[in-house]
């Protein structure tokens, strides 16, 4: 199999000719987005940037970049934010007026807080009140649309003109592309977008405002850091959120293994190191799992390399207790903390900041550090083995079991991972083995993100696969709407507990800590009586579908045929109908501060 052979990309085909004149407002705008090397636009349709719309298809051939129509805005979003955590890179969006911004908001909030890159241009009735259709325009204006989602956005602007475009697209691009990266939001004037231009506009290269190298950590700072990691006897490393390419991954490889290091990484960042190497302490996880803090209750040094919520793993290791060993910490995010959002998280202590990315913090110990290992390699304590469960309903680790049989030596990309996805079965071993959470908690991502990343690797040799729960999936089932549409390889691979089961098991621990009946726990979380049809429901958005899902063999015939799909470029969705009981017990029994 290899990219070409999957490539059945269905593009929507235009009419000549092309008006290759830059006459309009909004032909500016269409020009600095193929300027920026912009491949796609996502969007649902709206009158509020009809004058873009027209420059995409009649200026620009709708062609680089090229639309995807969505169902949703909150799927359009949802799609560049799959397509950032693929490759690094923007994509455009465009919203339709206040109303379109409204439905894209949660998904803008994802992608803001997972530091996702994003060019949202929306699209505002005109400023000019004499200018404005009756009833439409004017509900659909709005004194200072940004408003609605400055609190999670890097940078906005409203160009008060079409020869202010390009230098609000520039700002906008290099400051979504600089780390910390994150959406920017440019609001067009329909007005101006509908206006002949006056004059000619010269339109100015991007290679001039280009995004800014990342940091270097201070020389100071880092030589205090290089004393703490060299004579630290059980040094521990968190990986958190870093660069997707392999030559980052064999950088924090390298100083792991050149300190002995424990490697810690969390299911909220994707795949930064191997998870199966020697020096990592047991899975990945959402909440800190029994090996990782031993490791972290015994290190004398720990380094933080872009990790999630610092504080928050630290009061789950060491409770109130403040930590012996000394903590050093790289990360940008700090420059987007703002007081709307609690995204911060918990302030933790730390004994050097290095206040830089953690690739440029990684690349600058790793040169500072004496060549080969400082000292003998971490003990890495034994992990219990999972059990599979015997019998009943199908669980997790029936589905990867089968999703393996059918790939074979197939590289796979997990766009997201459901909850109790068996990382062991299935460890990370190369940067786009996973992509990593959708960043807020914002529940309805999953089928977006998972198009976004099979949209940006469809020309790769990778079947892009999201596991993903079933409510997550009901609350955005139309976005499938969009693969069918332009025949986006993607993989839905629906674990179907038909419950909305981990308000469940909130409901337990609730009920627990109240001496009340936990067997009431499932009132008012079922997705049962009827179940939805998940199946049928991809069918009707054109999507072939398998399920429901209820047994071994038909699991097995239905993950081949999927994978099968998949290599001649189509989508698919499998429902299965798993056990919403698997890691109940051990889940409700944990710790429940700070939740399930």
């Amino acid at each position: 199999m290899d990219g070409e052979t999957r490539n059945c990309w269905k593009a929507e085909p235009v009419a000549g000719p092309i008006d290759s004149e830059m006459a309009w407002g909004s032909d500016v705008a269409a020009a600095m987005l193929h300027r920026l090397g912009i491949d796609y636009i996502a969007l649902t349709p709206g009158a509020s940037y009809r004058g873009l719309h027209d420059s995409l298809v009649n200026h620009l051939g709708n062609t680089a970049p090229e639309m995807l129509v969505c169902l949703h805005e909150e799927h359009a979003v949802a799609i560049a934010h799959g397509y950032a955590k693929a490759t690094g890179r923007a994509m455009a969006v465009a919203l339709h007026s206040n109303v379109g911004l409204m439905h894209g908001t949660m998904a803008i909030f994802n992608a803001f807080a997972d530091r996702a890159p994003m060019l949202i241009l929306g699209a505002t009735g005109p400023m000019d009140a004499t200018e404005r259709r009756p009833w439409i325009d004017w509900l659909h204006t709005a004194q200072d649309q940004a408003a609605l989602v400055r609190n999670f956005l890097k940078w906005d602007d409203q160009p008060g003109s079409a020869a202010a475009i390009p230098e609000a697209m520039l700002r906008g691009w290099k400051i979504a592309m600089t780390e910390p990266m994150a959406p920017v939001y440019i609001n067009l004037d329909a007005g101006d977008q509908e206006a002949p231009l006056p004059t000619a506009i010269s339109l100015p290269g991007p290679g001039r405002y280009a995004p800014a190298a990342p940091s270097a950590p201070d020389p100071d700072k880092l030589g205090d850091a290089i004393k703490i990691l060299a004579k630290a006897k059980n040094p521990v490393i968190l990986f958190g959120r870093g660069a997707r390419s392999e030559d980052a991954m064999e950088n924090r490889v390298a100083l792991a293994e050149r300190l002995g290091a424990a490697m810690v990484s969390d299911l909220k960042a994707g795949a930064m190191v191997p998870t199966a190497h020697r020096l990592h302490a047991g899975v990945p996880f959402n909440k800190l799992s029994p090996v990782a803090r031993q490791v972290l209750e015994n290190a004398d040094a720990i380094l933080s390399l872009g990790w999630i919520d610092l504080g928050g793993i630290l009061k789950q290791a060491f409770a109130d207790t403040a930590p012996q060993a000394a903590i050093i910490h790289a990360s940008l995010d700090g420059q987007l903390h703002r007081g709307w959002g609690q995204e911060h998280f918990g302030l933790p202590p730390i004994d050097i900041d290095l206040n830089c990315s953690a690739d440029a913090a990684v690349r600058a110990i790793l040169a500072a550090l004496p060549d080969g290992p400082a000292g003998s390699a971490a003990r890495i304590p034994a992990a219990a083995s999972p059990k599979d469960v015997m019998g009943g309903a199908l669980t997790n680790r029936d589905i990867a079991r089968a999703l393996k049989a059918a790939v074979g030596d197939t590289p796979v990309t997990f766009a997201a991972l459901s909850r109790g996805w068996p990382v062991d079965l299935w460890p990370h071993e190369q940067p786009l083995d996973y992509l990593g959470k959708d960043g807020g908690g914002g529940i309805g991502s999953g089928p977006g993100l998972t198009i976004g990343a099979a949209l940006a690797l469809r020309t790769e040799d990778q079947l892009v696969v999201g596991s993903l729960g079933d409510g997550d999936t009901l609350m955005s089932i139309n976005a499938l709407w969009t693969a069918a549409k332009y025949r986006i390889p993607a993989l839905f691979l629906i674990s179907n507990n038909r419950s909305y089961f981990n308000d469940e098991l909130h409901q337990e621990n609730i009920a627990l800590r109240r001496s009340r009946n936990p067997a009431n726990a499932w009132v008012g979380q079922r997705l049962d009586d009827p179940a939805p049809d998940l199946a049928g429901l991809a069918r009707s958005q054109g999507v072939e579908a398998s399920g429901p899902v209820k047994t071994v063999e038909h699991l097995e015939a239905a993950m081949r045929c999927a994978v099968d799909a998949l290599r001649a470029g189509r989508p698919y969705l499998v429902d299965v109908h798993t056990d919403p009981r698997q890691g109940r017990e051990s889940a409700v029994k944990r710790n429940t501060k700070g939740g399930v």
